[in-house]
């Protein structure tokens, strides 16, 4: 693919090494723009790698519809998900360009990392579990009576190493009944030491993310970074977390290069219904992650991918029990040597 334009900006930093909130790419051919305002003259020339020449300008559709006449390109290819219908009809009022929808087709050329992308995936990583660990140690010391919302403050503080590191997304606490929400928001309800809650989480090193989801039960000592077995005191939930322990660690140990990724996701689901819960795991196995938080390969029953060398995916199976609690599992892992390794 030689003629496209992008505006996302994970998208636009994949290509050239930069982007910002208001910038257009193109690539022609051998050549490529990056246009944007004049508040980012001085960082783009700064960062912009790969021959980009950087054009400055008030209306950057405008511009783009300048360059695009200079070039004489009969089709363009662009992300329908990228533009608003605003910017999309005034590009595509050149009738002269065959603009060629293909959704997502930036996601697609990052499937598969780069050794270097996956250093940065499990710098990541790293980092974020020692705001797990942070979070952990503050729960079992001060974090009786303490609402949802404060912890996730806290938890969320912690990750980002009080504002060193962006957060990946909007980390997610949830005790007991609202764990059963696989994308629960915080509530005023407090915890106490027989709760079980849900940690999910993660941050961005040079701009790749990190995705981890931990299910505290009552042994809040064990280490949370080295170990999975836990204990609840509660007999129903320790049921649950076990099952969803097998399906993950089951599903880690036999996804091979070379699988269907609905193949991979059938491995846990199958523990799951097998046990009685089929129903209750609502969500695929996992996701892609890189510049995005979701990216491709997606872990699902409907996904034909073939899993590759060098995809970095989530598998984070759960059970979630309407108005009782939910139990999620995650990690990130990558493709190495033709079967999973974590991150």
């Amino acid at each position: 693919m030689k003629n496209y334009i992008l505006q996302n900006e994970n998208a636009v930093y994949y290509e050239c090494g930069y982007s910002c909130d208001n910038c257009i790419y193109i690539n022609i051919e051998d050549e490529s723009f990056f246009i944007t305002d004049a508040r980012y003259t001085i960082d783009a020339k700064q960062n912009i790698k790969n021959n980009c020449e950087v054009v400055i300008a008030n209306d950057l559709i405008k511009e783009a519809k300048k360059i695009l006449k200079k070039s004489k390109i009969k089709k363009l290819v662009f992300d329908p998900n990228d533009f608003s219908y605003f910017a999309f009809t005034s590009l595509n009022s050149n009738k002269k360009i065959k603009f060629i929808p293909k959704p997502y087709f930036s996601k697609q050329k990052r499937i598969i990392k780069t050794n270097d992308e996956i250093k940065l995936i499990k710098k990541a990583m790293k980092l974020g579990r020692i705001g797990f660990v942070r979070f952990q140690e503050y729960l079992l010391n001060n974090g009786v009576n303490k609402s949802e919302k404060y912890l996730a403050y806290i938890a969320q503080s912690f990750l980002s190493d009080y504002g060193k590191y962006d957060l990946s997304f909007e980390a997610i606490i949830a005790i007991n009944e609202n764990a059963a929400k696989p994308h629960a928001h915080p509530s005023s309800k407090t915890y106490n030491e027989k709760d079980l809650l849900l940690f999910d989480g993660g941050i961005k090193y040079k701009r790749y993310c990190s995705d981890r989801t931990v299910t505290f039960g009552n042994n809040l000592k064990y280490n949370s970074t080295t170990q999975r077995k836990q204990l609840f005191k509660n007999k129903k939930q320790q049921k649950i977390y076990d099952i969803v322990l097998k399906a993950q660690e089951t599903t880690i140990s036999k996804a091979r290069v070379g699988m269907k990724a609905s193949a991979i996701d059938k491995i846990g689901r199958d523990i799951i219904e097998k046990a009685g819960y089929g129903k209750y795991f609502v969500h695929s196995t996992g996701h892609g992650v890189g510049l995005d938080i979701h990216e491709y390969p997606n872990i699902s029953s409907r996904s034909d991918v073939i899993i590759e060398e060098n995809m970095v995916f989530t598998v984070e199976p759960g059970i979630y029990l309407p108005n009782e609690f939910g139990v999620r599992i995650e990690d990130t892992l990558v493709m190495k040597s033709k079967k999973a390794v974590i991150l």
